[in-house]
């Protein structure tokens, strides 16, 4: 590890960013985005960072050089031999964030890294992530001992959990989780009838199913590289195991933990 990560509180900070054009325009949306204040005047009073987004390569460089000699971190577009720190590719689930980064090697890399885990995340993350958080005195009454809160929690977030990280959930399962927090799980089946044998065709529901299930049940024709996307610990059976078939076509039956 050659950076270490971390998340900055920018709102209403300073920032100075040096550069017009598409370029300075993509940072100027991504800084506002975080609450920050921007601005173009070097000698202004108060700011946290420093953005140079010149498209001239020795103008860029001079301009690196005149802040980094003010002792300002810098992060210069596109070259990240002169960075300080560099701009991760972010998902946004407010406010859960996940910034994928690669030392400035390969921004589409970054990109193509979130795009894929963008299907795999549910919209409704950051709605647990904030009943999690009002709900932190009710959580320490039930579990007063740390060592078993954290336990529990770990255990609810967990794949099939009743709060699993990978499912779509309101602030109404939460509650039902606190209600009866030592209840047991339950099991669904699922059969899921695949567009095509194309890994990338799955839809955003079949990819958190299949990261759920905990036992899969694949017709001979559905390809390894569909079956991958499941739990490295599923159990597989062929679908010939189940004593009633489905429907005819790219077939998967998934057994799962509710």
């Amino acid at each position: 590890m050659n950076q270490l990560p971390i998340l900055l509180n920018l709102k209403d900070r300073r920032i100075l960013l040096l550069g017009n054009g598409e370029m300075a325009d993509a940072k100027r949306r991504l800084y506002e985005r975080a609450g920050a204040v921007i601005t173009d005047d070097e000698h202004a009073s108060g700011i946290a960072l420093a953005v140079v987004a010149l498209e001239n390569d020795d103008e860029a460089m001079a301009a690196v050089e005149r802040l980094k000699a003010r002792g300002l971190l810098v992060n210069a577009v596109d070259r990240s031999a002169l960075c300080d720190y560099t701009t991760p590719a972010i998902i946004d689930r407010d406010p859960v964030l996940i910034a994928i980064g690669t030392g400035g090697a390969s921004a589409g890399l970054a990109k193509a890294l979130r795009q894929r885990l963008e299907q795999l995340l549910p919209a409704g993350l950051g709605v647990l992530s904030v009943a999690l958080y009002q709900s932190r005195e009710r959580i320490q009454q039930i579990w007063p001992e740390g060592a078993a809160r954290r336990k529990a929690i770990d255990a609810a977030l967990d794949p099939n959990g009743p709060l699993d990280v990978l499912a779509d959930h309101k602030m109404e399962d939460l509650e039902a989780w606190l209600e009866q927090p030592h209840g047991q799980a339950r099991s669904q089946v699922i059969d899921l009838e695949l567009a095509s044998a194309d890994p990338d065709d799955l839809t955003l529901r079949q990819a958190r199913w299949l990261g759920q299930a905990d036992q899969i049940f694949a017709s001979d024709d559905v390809p390894e590289a569909v079956l991958v996307r499941a739990r490295a610990d599923a159990e597989r059976f062929t679908l010939s195991f189940w004593d009633e078939q489905p429907t005819t076509g790219l077939t998967l039956r998934i057994r799962m933990k509710i």
